[in-house]
């Protein structure tokens, strides 16, 4: 699931906020993820830019920003469930 021209790698960084239930994260736990390709603290890095993600001056921790706290909030739940949700309500 690619969201507003994010990577795959920077998707998987933001979800290990998530996982781990955490709003900042050390370097060390970044260059830590594992991915298919890439990797290392540059997917946080490109994360600052788009402003998901701020850092420290020496960039030894990572900490989410209101508009990456937005993008965790949002499950997105499969089409044919809201679908049947709709059917049910209308039904009533």
């Amino acid at each position: 699931m690619l969201i507003k021209g994010m990577t795959p790698q920077e998707i998987r960084v933001l979800q290990e906020y998530r996982r781990v239930a955490a709003e900042t994260l050390p370097a060390d736990a970044i260059k830590a993820i594992k991915h298919p390709a890439g990797g290392g603290d540059e997917p946080a890095i490109s994360l600052i830019a788009k402003g998901y993600l701020t850092a420290d001056d020496a960039r030894t921790s990572f900490t989410l920003t209101e508009k990456a706290k937005e993008f965790l909030a949002y499950e997105p739940k499969p089409e044919f469930e809201e679908a049947a949700a709709g059917a049910a309500e209308s039904a009533e």
